[in-house]
């Protein structure tokens, strides 16, 4: 028998955002949240959290448009390099994706900066039950793998798998909302990597 999980994520992002996911879970709607660690509303979401033992809590690993855990200094490959807020991730997913599929991410920068935000969720004394990313970044071959090395060595056993089944856009749909073709483009570019992640999460025992 299939079962539905209905995953919140970005919790700890705003103190609204916390107050809608938890208003979801006590109407029994939502019953798995994903926490940043790094976000102004994550201390109230991790404190809040614990009051509801039903909610599943993972980890929603930040790696674009945030601030890392680590000093920078120290996972530069991950954080821009020019401008303001030159301690930051990269703002915009494109970026990011480019040096991804580029090979200039350092994966032990991703793993350290992965596992460093994992670990400040479970020193809140949050029992972390599973992870995603931000954007869906852990859709890159090359992010995801440090990734899963991360979670594995902090006792985490499941992700959330970012492809579904793509349903078919109307043509009136699209002709009323142009921006649809860019974002349906998008979908069908990225979804070449859905084999490639089935893979890798079977080889390492992830689920």
């Amino acid at each position: 028998m299939r079962r539905l999980i209905i995953n919140a994520d970005d919790f700890g992002l705003t103190n609204g955002i916390n107050r809608g996911i938890l208003d979801s879970h006590r109407r029994g709607i939502v019953t798995s949240a994903t926490l940043m660690a790094q976000a102004p509303g994550s201390p109230r979401a991790a404190a809040l959290s614990t009051a509801y033992p039903g909610l599943s809590v993972g980890c929603h690993i930040v790696l674009v448009d945030g601030t890392p855990v680590l000093d920078p200094k120290h996972i530069f490959s991950l954080v821009k390099h020019e401008g303001t807020n030159a301690a930051c991730f990269r703002h915009k997913l494109s970026s990011f994706a480019l040096h991804a599929m580029m090979g200039r991410l350092d994966p032990e920068h991703v793993q350290a900066e992965a596992t460093a935000q994992i670990r400040c969720l479970q020193e809140h004394g949050i029992r972390v039950t599973h992870f995603d990313t931000h954007k869906h970044t852990h859709i890159f071959p090359a992010v995801l793998r440090p990734l899963l090395r991360a979670a594995k060595a902090s006792g985490i056993v499941a992700l959330r798998n970012p492809f579904g089944p793509r349903l078919p856009a109307s043509l009136g749909n699209l002709s009323q909302r142009p921006r649809l073709w860019k974002r349906l483009i998008e979908v069908k570019v990225l979804s070449a990597f859905a084999s490639s992640f089935r893979r890798t999460i079977a080889d390492f025992g992830m689920r």
